[in-house]
């Protein structure tokens, strides 16, 4: 297939992800309503309070529920797409046919990214009509770029479930997955108000390091610690993705 073949054949599988990502309502909801919820109650509630790396809570708030966000878009989207794609055989359809699989998985994954910029642009729009600007454009700007970039190994993991389960299954098992990552690596509660063992496990957690990546944009903490560990991490979430796509049963 030409490069202008691959290209146009990649704007359909995005188009038609886009698509998919709003016939999914449970997805749409945990992974996009959810994050703005509970940012807004808590934004609420302590957003003007100092925080201790000396940011705004608000600010701190939007780098590790930003995190939460966009691995919830990135990891469910397209894990339940495409395990709905295999339950109706049209997975099965793509994988004998001339396009190469790889625009498939990579439209899977383009397709959840404008969720994922969504719910960072909502989590913004709450932030400022709550408590106000807590941060300038150019540290949102690589908020943003660092969070989208630092998804991919959970697109990837979604990707792995959703090869191998039912939707309903992925749906369950990638929340299974998310949510205790999520309370576990401090995105919702400080590290700080956990029990400490909770923090002894939060290093050991890609969500721990996207987190703290995001939040380095805003202090300017050393942050290449975290860039190695999310970039195992994809390695490792990439081979099973691939290896859950060639015991593929359509």
């Amino acid at each position: 297939m030409t490069a202008p073949g691959a290209g146009a054949v990649l704007g359909v599988e995005v188009a038609e992800g886009l698509r998919g990502v709003i016939r999914e309502p449970a997805a749409l909801f945990f992974s996009v309503v959810v994050p703005v919820l509970f940012f807004t109650m808590f934004t609420a509630l302590f957003g003007s309070m100092p925080s201790p790396n000396g940011l705004p809570v608000a600010a701190s708030m939007l780098a590790t529920f930003g995190a939460f966000g966009v691995v919830s878009v990135m990891q469910l989207n397209p894990g339940i797409s495409v395990a709905s794609d295999r339950e109706s055989g049209w997975l099965r359809m793509k994988k004998v046919s001339a396009a190469p699989v790889w625009i498939t998985i990579a439209g899977k994954v383009l397709a959840a990214l404008p969720y994922a910029l969504a719910v960072l642009a909502a989590l913004t729009a709450v932030a400022l009509a709550v408590v106000g600007p807590v941060i300038g454009v150019g540290p949102w700007l690589r908020l943003v770029v660092v969070l989208l970039l630092g998804s991919l190994p959970f697109a990837c993991l979604g990707l792995a479930v959703g090869f191998l389960a039912s939707a309903n299954a992925t749906t369950a098992i990638l929340n299974a997955i998310l949510f205790p990552m999520v309370i576990a690596s401090g995105l919702w509660i400080p590290l700080e108000a956990m029990p400490a063992w909770v923090g002894g496990i939060a290093p050991f957690l890609p969500t721990y390091h996207l987190a703290q990546l995001a939040l380095a944009q805003l202090t300017g903490a050393p942050a290449a610690a975290h860039v190695l560990v999310l970039l195992a991490a994809t390695v490792v979430t990439g081979g099973l993705a691939g290896w859950a796509y060639r015991n593929l049963r359509v």
